[in-house]
């Protein structure tokens, strides 16, 4: 049972303590370092999380987090906007884009069907892929998802839904291992992966 003097710094290492891989411990560390610094300092970093929360924006394109309607991606007219590149999350947008071997535009699903969790095509943005290639130009989609049956599963019930549609459906090599998210690839297999792709169809015949 942990045993603070001050209400004020209980309160703050309670809150920081829910963020995900803090510990109590670090928490208290983090709580005494900001009462440490001047208050300009706990002012500008409390300041530019309720900012972060209040303002920030989901691309009407792509699902990414953005600071306007459309992100910085999909506004940019360098980017081939005839490749689309599906993933689970935004870390794996910013897991991508560190590669610097990708040049297209992205989709962001929200998770990847899983009925364990409760997780269905109609709690992800399916649909929302569906209408954006049936509307536009895009000539090839990645798949670029986990190698765990949840992502698979995930990029078949996509792949049904895109196929009487006259669009190449891809997914990035298998150079990460099985159950690996993005996130934790390097960046040379990653990228590797991505322009090593394959057609999905190959990998049903295989």
């Amino acid at each position: 049972m942990n045993s603070y003097s001050s209400k004020l710094v209980e309160t703050a290492v309670n809150e920081f303590s829910r963020l995900p891989g803090i510990g109590r411990k670090t928490a208290l560390r983090l709580a005494l370092h900001l009462l440490k610094q001047e208050t300009p300092v706990a002012e500008a970093l409390g300041n530019a999380i309720i900012s972060m929360r209040k303002n920030i924006m989901f691309c009407k394109e792509c699902f990414n987090i953005s600071d306007s309607e459309i992100c910085e991606i999909c506004a940019n007219p360098k980017r081939d906007k005839e490749t689309v590149c599906v993933v689970e999350d935004i870390r794996d947008v910013m897991s991508i884009e560190n590669t610097g071997q990708y040049n297209g535009v992205y989709h962001i699903l929200g998770g990847i069907i899983s009925p364990m969790d409760g997780i269905g095509p109609n709690d992800l943005n399916i649909d929302s892929l569906v209408n954006r290639v049936s509307a536009s130009e895009i000539k090839e989609v990645i798949m670029a998802l986990s190698t765990t049956i949840e992502g698979d599963t995930t990029i078949f019930y996509i792949f049904k839904k895109l196929k009487d549609l006259n669009v190449k459906v891809t997914t990035i090599a298998r150079g990460i291992a099985i159950g690996d998210e993005l996130e934790y690839a390097d960046e040379i297999t990653l990228g590797r992966s991505i322009l090593n792709r394959t057609p999905y169809e190959s990998t049903l015949e295989s």
